[in-house]
């Protein structure tokens, strides 16, 4: 992908849902370095959104943040019933690499 300007949240969010693959794909890969900026957000869309492979995607964008704003979310997840939610929960809290992520990581024995 070409450098180019940041579209901002929410034309990122629209073309994480469109139909084209290229375009979710460009959408997810335009929010990623912006991911702590937006956490808040971020968590907002997941709790709203239905569609399980856009929910991963911002799961995995949150966990990607590194951001102290998402250690609560990320331990929620750590309960999910969807395995691949709590797989992504894990590897957020492992990124986020704080002792308190680390303990809690170590008491699910991960």
């Amino acid at each position: 992908m070409k450098e180019t300007q940041f579209p901002g949240f929410d034309a990122c969010m629209r073309m994480m849902r469109r139909a084209s693959p290229q375009l979710q794909e460009d959408g997810f890969h335009y929010l990623l370095p912006y991911a702590a900026d937006y956490v808040q957000q971020l968590i907002a869309e997941f709790n709203v959104e239905r569609d399980h492979g856009l929910r991963c995607w911002l799961l995995d964008l949150i966990g990607q943040s590194r951001s102290p704003e998402a250690f609560q979310f990320l331990v929620e997840n750590l309960r999910n019933d969807d395995e691949r939610f709590r797989s992504l929960a894990v590897e957020g809290l492992r990124r986020l690499n704080t002792k308190e992520a680390r303990r809690v990581l170590w008491e699910v024995g991960q």
